[in-house]
């Protein structure tokens, strides 16, 4: 939402689309204050999720799956701290980078031709980055996140089903219903946002999906380190640091 006036303030006069959130109000270099801080759950999330991935030498792609969260929360922060259609790209293009990780991740332990996969998914995120650089998408660019998205709900069920330990199906339903509550705050923030507007208190809809992706993808990338320790006979185990934020434990065999 633009400040009263049509003034602008650091970065200038306001080139991307903006949120149910009043500019500048908190920061002279923060646009939208709250959409700009709630990035940074999402980045402390990943960075556990890397450590450890890394110390316990999970397989390289989830250090890089942890590191896109981060790349991603990054870029959020910049679009919504500058609200410039530079950061904009920044900001849209990581989310589709992070699904075609998701892809890879999910359906690679039965893709036959191990090279394909990688190499297709590479170009069509390059691709994708140069073409919507170009043309800057709009509601394309969100029917085209969707479709990524839905792509990996049949192998997420899958992986659900023939998974018995119940901490790490708790990882998928949690992961379920964060992502639930996150897409409806989302939807409000953008249907009701005239009306938000003259309530006394507005409840930042578009923040707490930041937050709640935050803990989706922690959620997700934890069950999908499970399923695959398990399919490597890693002996996994669901445990949690703090009695609170659950992560995953492997043993693996003394050969490995």
């Amino acid at each position: 939402m633009s400040e009263e006036g049509g003034l602008s303030s650091f970065w200038g006069p306001v080139t991307s689309p903006e949120w149910c959130e009043k500019n500048y109000t908190h920061c002279a270099y923060i646009a939208e204050f709250f959409n700009t801080l709630s990035n940074v759950p999402c980045i402390i999330l990943a960075l556990i999720g890397l450590i450890n991935a890394l110390r316990q030498r999970f397989e390289k792609r989830f250090s890089v799956l942890h590191i896109s969260n981060i790349i991603l929360a990054i870029g959020s922060m910049l679009y919504h701290a500058t609200l410039q259609n530079v950061q904009q790209q920044g900001d849209e293009t990581p989310m589709v980078w992070e699904m075609l990780l998701y892809i890879y991740i999910l359906y690679s332990p039965d893709w036959h031709y191990r090279s394909t996969m990688p190499t297709f998914l590479f170009l069509y995120g390059a691709a994708f980055a140069v073409i919507h650089g170009i043309f800057r998408f709009g509601i394309g660019f969100k029917i085209h996140y969707a479709i990524l998205c839905l792509l990996c709900i049949p192998r997420m069920y899958k992986y659900y089903i023939h998974t018995d330990d119940l901490k790490a199906k708790r990882l998928a339903k949690l992961y379920l219903a964060t992502i639930s509550l996150g897409t409806l705050f989302w939807l409000a923030d953008c249907r009701f946002c005239h009306e938000i507007s003259y309530w006394r208190f507005n409840p930042e809809g578009h923040a707490l999906w930041h937050v709640l992706m935050g803990f989706n993808s922690y959620y997700a990338n934890t069950f999908l380190m499970f399923c695959r320790a398990k399919q490597r006979g890693w002996n996994p185990k669901v445990v949690y640091l703090f009695g609170l934020l659950p992560y995953v434990k492997i043993e693996k065999p003394k050969t490995q």
